[in-house]
């Protein structure tokens, strides 16, 4: 499954959008501008993800991806 796809699949599981999750994440204090800050351990950003929004761990390794700064093609 390609990045864009585990993308797309969470969207439609949660009605969340990739900027939403950057959103939500720099709220929880996982991010800052420049990506997850310091010492923010991907294991707690699983645990949010699959107590909040009932994600697995591949598709919460994709939203750490994302707010580690993978790119969607859309960003291109």
């Amino acid at each position: 499954m390609s990045f864009q796809a585990y993308l797309d699949n969470i969207q439609t599981k949660t009605g969340l959008t990739p900027e939403q999750f950057h959103a939500l994440a720099a709220a929880k204090g996982f991010t800052d501008a420049g990506g997850l800050r310091p010492g923010v351990k991907a294991g707690e950003i699983l645990a949010w993800l699959s107590q909040e929004f009932d994600l697995g761990r591949g598709h919460g390794m994709a939203i750490v991806a994302l707010l580690k700064g993978a790119k969607t093609p859309g960003d291109a």
